[in-house]
């Protein structure tokens, strides 16, 4: 009897440790989080895709939250329509490749965060048939009776009765979404399958953390709950509203076991911008204008994928214009900076750079700051870092505003930004964040932040340690880094004394030349009868837009006793794409009789349009592979401007005669 007494004294404390070990998002943090999608990015967030940014993420970004990476309802889905749990192959790749980014991002240094979307659930099978799942012995799968009372405005109601199905007793504890299952998270059933599943992703799968989906359609206890019984360390939730105590009052129902994004936060820098008045930014609120109650739980950003412009039937919320200066503002100030993906992807060497002198600075998501100088023009605040004192100046002004240099080093500059670091941090810094650049030369510029006027700089670029003997020299001195692999460190030297030491990774690849390429985009309408020609409406990348429904192309050719229409387009750089929508009709029928949207043609390819819908659009097929044609890569540099047979004989020049070549890594084919 003693010994279960102590066993359960003992398990009594371990569940009160790990319950107040559950804190939402740590304290004095002072790490930086990458959205790594955008909407519809199925070929820039691919698990493949991000996973070979792991070198170019590691010693910036700290947290990569990616797109929810179970198996949708949807053949082709951003994930927001879940319908497994424990089927990881979706729209962005398999489970293997999921794994195998996890596991390289950890390696790195690098936590995924899984988008967690619980408030809904699609189903398979009618309007309650949700599909079970075994995981470990165990089946899991949603009830009927999971289900909210009131869900989709009673029409679930109406359903259940007419098939002779119960729903829960309790209506939802929030807002509803139309077109999917509202779970009732009081049920027992629904708080089993989402412990399991949280539980497989931190601890099968190997996620960091959760980004919670739409907290406001359940109450925020629950969310405490499964953060309580995940044990998770990181943990922000989309509690959707620019009222900065609504969303404070959320945290305080997780009983402070989530972070949120700090919505009234990007609203303020979104009217600023927008407005060109920077004064704005005076006014802000949000969770990072607390006195520290709230900041570590704040999780600041300033765009995402609802809000970004995505057509023009669908503008969104856009920040539109000066993004850099926004994301200057995000990355200087308390909080966890979540950086949106296609910023990054329009500036990486300058947010990198903004990052690297964030993390100099030591600024975490409980530092305090205070105003500096405001005007229409410019907005500027210090920042209290635990390495020093960071002003950060953004606006059309942000390059005019005198500061005083006895106190502040200029650190970075920049469209309508400019970062300065107190000179009493009495440090070095290097304007190049580390990473890969392709370039013919790489100058990077060397500062000495220090009281002392005299202070210079010395560096090695063997990854050796400086010393007062190494290569000296004064303080904003540019310096080359040559083509290959070099690792900069740099150290401050004072009265002959060596300082702190910085250092940088850095990469040099000269820039592969690119000649134009023209490839040819094959379009077969046997299927659903489109016999005399296809329209092709077309978009994206250098590309000039056509007006809807497009091209109206007829000229065609038979291979394999199919019609196959065509049409040709220049790709004029190695990121070049073309999207499209295949049609018939004219401006206004051609809605009725189109396909869904076929994205990124980098290549020579055949597409098949199925008499398959979805979402009243017909679907498509690629069929490249099929008919011989794929993206084959020479076995010789991808620069070689030579072409090859397939067997691999250089020619001395280019072919005339018809059949399929290589030339500078591409199959081309010659007629």
């Amino acid at each position: 009897m003693k010994r279960m007494l102590a066993g359960a004294f003992t398990l009594a404390l371990s569940l009160c440790s790990m319950a107040q070990g559950v804190q939402g998002w740590p304290a004095g943090y002072g790490g930086v989080m990458l959205q790594g999608f955008y909407w519809d990015s199925f070929d820039d967030s691919q698990w493949t895709v991000l996973e070979k940014k792991a070198d170019d993420f590691a010693g910036c970004f700290d947290l990569v939250w990616v797109p929810q990476s179970g198996k949708a309802a949807a053949s082709k889905s951003m994930g927001y329509d879940p319908l497994y749990y424990f089927n990881q192959n979706s729209s962005f790749g398999t489970e293997a490749e999921l794994r195998s980014m996890i596991k390289t991002f950890k390696a790195k240094g690098i936590g995924t965060i899984a988008d967690v979307v619980i408030n809904h659930h699609g189903t398979n099978s009618g309007w309650f048939g949700f599909p079970a799942e075994a995981y470990k012995g165990v089946t899991y799968q949603h009830q009927s009776t999971d289900v909210c009372a009131n869900d989709d405005n009673g029409k679930a109601a109406n359903e259940a009765r007419r098939t002779g199905v119960q729903l829960s007793p309790n209506d939802d504890e929030g807002e509803g979404w139309d077109g999917m299952r509202d779970l009732d998270h009081k049920q027992a059933n629904v708080q089993k399958i989402v412990k399991a599943y949280e539980n497989y992703l931190l601890n099968d799968l190997g996620y960091a953390g959760f980004r919670y989906d739409m907290v406001k359609g359940f109450a925020g206890s629950h969310i405490g709950d499964y953060n309580t019984a995940a044990n998770v360390k990181y943990s922000v939730g989309e509690y959707w509203d620019g009222n900065a105590n609504t969303v404070k009052s959320w945290i305080d129902a997780t009983g402070k076991k989530s972070a949120a994004f700090d919505f009234a936060f990007r609203y303020t820098v979104r009217d600023a911008v927008n407005a060109d008045d920077w004064r704005k930014l005076a006014g802000a609120s949000g969770l990072t204008v607390e006195d520290g109650k709230y900041r570590q739980y704040a999780v600041t950003f300033v765009e995402n994928h609802d809000m970004q412009y995505r057509s023009a039937s669908e503008p969104q919320d856009p920040i539109r214009r000066d993004t850099l200066a926004t994301n200057a503002y995000l990355l200087a100030m308390p909080g966890t900076p979540c950086v949106f993906y296609a910023h990054y992807l329009a500036y990486p060497k300058e947010i990198k750079a903004m990052i690297a002198a964030r993390k100099l600075a030591g600024v975490t998501n409980t530092s305090s700051y205070l105003p500096y100088r405001s005007s229409k023009d410019y907005y500027a605040n210090t920042v209290e870092g635990t390495n020093g004192k960071l002003l950060v100046v953004v606006g059309k002004g942000a390059n005019g505003l005198p500061v005083p240099r006895g106190r502040y080093a200029k650190l970075l500059s920049g469209y309508h930004y400019a970062y300065y670091l107190a000179c009493s941090a009495e440090t070095p810094w290097a304007d190049k964040a580390s990473g890969t650049y392709e370039t013919e030369d790489l100058k990077v510029k060397l500062t000495a932040v220090s009281t002392h006027e005299d202070a210079r700089l010395v560096y090695t670029t063997n990854g050796t340690t400086p010393t007062a003997g190494s290569t000296q020299v004064a303080s904003d001195t540019e310096i080359t880094i040559p083509e290959g692999e070099t690792t900069l460190k740099v150290a401050l030297l004072v009265n002959g004394v060596v300082g702190k030491v910085i250092t940088r990774s850095y990469k040099v690849k000269l820039p592969v030349p690119f000649t134009p390429q023209t490839i040819r985009v094959y379009v077969n309408a046997d299927n659903v009868g489109w016999n005399s020609y296809v329209n092709y409406h077309s978009w994206g990348g250098t590309h000039k837009g056509t007006a809807w429904p497009g091209d109206r192309v007829t000229t065609a050719e038979t291979k394999d006793g199919k019609k196959w229409y065509y049409k040709d387009y220049t790709l004029n750089n190695a990121d070049d794409y073309v999207n499209f929508v295949f049609s018939i009709g004219t401006a206004a029928t051609a809605s009725d009789n189109q396909t869904l949207d076929v994205e990124r043609v980098k290549k020579t390819s055949y597409f098949e349009i199925s008499s398959m819908k979805e979402n009243g659009k017909f679907t498509v097929t690629d069929k490249t592979a099929a008919m011989g044609i794929d993206n084959v890569q020479a076995g010789r540099n991808v620069a070689d401007s030579a072409y090859y047979t397939l067997s691999g004989h250089q020619l001395s020049a280019r072919p005339v005669q018809c059949g399929i070549y290589i030339h500078a890594g591409r199959k081309i084919v010659v007629r």
